[in-house]
């Protein structure tokens, strides 16, 4: 960089010393004449040693040391590279090339570079002439590349009403409620009891037992589902053994990780410190259920987790499916787990005032938009959908399921656990999503709704979507948690299965327990006690969590000749 800001210097002090001191070197006919003034001037200004320029090197070499302290100590050497000499001898050499053997020394032809012609005299002024490389231009060529497309070609599922995508979905279509009174531990102190708790879960054929043994019940959930995804697609051991292992990746969340592992670690050590399980960090930590999954399966490609509270699965499934938009990816399993009704968990969200009490009657207690509802119902379990770019999926003749259209995340910036008022971040995340995917608004006509029992909750996110799609008479929502509870992190995976369920079936199965609607509740859009026939064009699935955490995303039936 110094010699290409020194060079044009040079030629510059070498032009103005050939035109305005070529009067004092000795020309032709032997005369000489005086330096213009406004050359001398100059060359005052420039820190020229002297008021005349005298054409000989040992002149110009004087000049050098005052030279390089304005330009700085790149210059030492040039004299000798350049000559820097202004005589008649200098414009009639033509010996060498001026940086010796081609420019730069780059081989760039074995003839001298010519001198430049000696500039004509000009009354005042002098012609400086500065040669810049000449750039080639080099026409980049843009590959056409078809676009990536990302579908769903596989679905694994940990509920209370299942433990496969089949069977949970015919009990939801059914109207069956997965909650229940807890079993696992004495909750007889607690002012909730009930929650959509799983019973009868066996890792058998999933989990090798040392591990099921020791590892918090969202590994064994989300490790479960995951491979009971990959069996649903088809991924057979010669499929597996086809995969290239670097392009396949696990992006399986959880939004509290495993609670039971660190509370146990705290009770161990009330007594020693001696007393806590070794794998009480590892198997604690949210990102930890991927990576058991990865080395199981030795995939090598993104992992990680996404803990946003109970957007967590949302999250996930959008940005698994960016990296393969991005080509970082082929085959990503994808979704969310969790397990937290333990005592710790359950205390906890009776704290926030979270949870509804009635405690008589489970199976009513989850009532999204009824007028009687007083609070959610927790749940647990886990959700993965099986995820694969499009032309990958047609290669190995994989049943396709449907197609992921995009999605998108915003964030109320309002309270730690209530919506905002207004419900302008759901409506936002909700057009965002649909700019981002190219869906426009009335082509929605299904919306799984987050929708979880809460007073503030169910209400805005309600007045969002009439503020979206209002317009559009063929829209039905429904609520997956009116029947299965809160699953928190795992719940967007899970609606995420239904949603998919009811674009291959053509059923959208029922929201129980909406015996009261409130006021500003149009039951021909909600789905009722009954299963409704729905031809789903483009389903949207929305999921929201404490922080303000928004999250929309959008699946449709899978079109082969759809570009979009």
């Amino acid at each position: 960089m110094a010699m290409a800001m020194v060079a044009p210097l040079y030629t510059w002090l070498l032009a103005a010393a050939c035109s305005y001191g070529a009067s004092s070197c000795e020309n032709r006919s032997g005369s000489a004449s005086p330096m213009g003034r406004r050359a001398r001037r100059r060359l005052q200004r420039m820190g020229g040693a002297g008021s005349t320029l005298i054409c000989s090197k040992q002149s110009y070499t004087s000049m050098l040391p005052d030279v390089a302290s304005f330009c700085g100590s790149s210059l030492q050497g040039l004299s000798s590279c350049l000559s820097f000499e202004a005589c008649p001898e200098y414009y009639s050499s033509k010996q060498s090339p001026l940086f010796g053997e081609g420019i730069f020394g780059l081989g760039l032809g074995s003839r001298p570079v010519r001198a430049a012609r000696r500039q004509p005299k000009v009354a005042g002024k002098a012609l400086a002439i500065a040669i810049q490389p000449v750039r080639e231009k080099t026409e980049k060529k843009k590959l056409i590349t078809k676009p990536r497309r990302v579908v769903v070609t596989g679905m694994g599922v940990v509920s209370s009403l299942g433990h496969d995508a089949d069977s949970f979905y015919s009990s939801l279509l059914a109207g069956r409620s997965g909650v229940s009174v807890i079993e696992s531990f004495d909750c007889s102190e607690f002012p909730t009891r009930i929650a959509g708790e799983i019973k009868g879960f066996s890792t058998d054929g999933w989990v090798a037992p040392k591990f099921s043994r020791r590892m918090d019940k969202f590994m064994l959930y989300l490790l479960t589902a995951g491979k009971k995804a990959l069996e649903d697609g088809g991924m057979s051991a010669d499929v597996m053994g086809d995969l290239d292992k670097s392009k396949c990746g696990i992006l399986i969340g959880s939004a509290l990780g495993g609670m039971k592992v660190f509370n146990d670690a705290i009770e161990a050590l009330r007594v020693s410190y001696r007393k806590m399980n070794p794998f009480c960090v590892p198997f604690a930590t949210t990102n930890m259920g991927s990576a058991m999954l990865a080395m199981d399966l030795g995939w090598m490609g993104p992992n990680y987790s996404i803990s946003t509270a109970c957007a967590t699965s949302n999250f996930c499934i959008l940005s698994a499916a960016n990296h393969i938009l991005r080509g970082e990816a082929d085959v990503m399993l994808s979704g969310g787990s969790d397990s937290a009704i333990i005592p710790i968990g359950l205390g906890g969200f009776i704290a926030c005032r979270s949870l509804s009490q009635r405690n008589n009657a489970p199976h009513k207690a989850s009532r999204p938009w009824d007028v009687d509802r007083d609070g959610f119902v927790m749940g647990e379990g886990a959700g993965v959908l099986l995820l694969e770019e499009l032309e990958h999926a047609k290669d190995r003749g994989a049943t396709i399921y449907a197609e992921f259209l995009g999605g998108s995340f915003t964030c109320d910036a309002y309270h730690m656990t209530e919506p905002h008022p207004e419900g302008a971040g759901i409506s936002l995340c909700i057009e965002n999503a649909l700019a981002q995917a190219g869906v426009r608004k009335e082509d929605v006509n299904y919306v799984n709704a987050h929708a979880t029992s809460t007073r503030a909750g169910d209400l805005q996110e309600y007045k969002a979507l009439m503020k979206v799609f209002g317009q559009n008479p063929e829209l039905k929502v429904n609520s997956t948690k009116s029947m299965i509870g809160h699953l928190l992190g795992a719940a967007g995976a899970v609606e995420a299965v239904a949603t998919v369920q009811a674009i291959r079936t053509g059923w959208i199965h029922p929201t129980i327990n909406v015996d009261n609607p409130e006021k500003e509740i149009d039951m021909n859009i909600i789905v009722g006690a009954q299963k409704e026939r729905l031809d789903i064009k483009v389903a949207l699935s929305n999921s929201f969590g404490f922080g303000g955490h928004n999250s929309s995303i959008l699946f449709s039936p899978y079109v082969e000749s759809n570009d979009n």
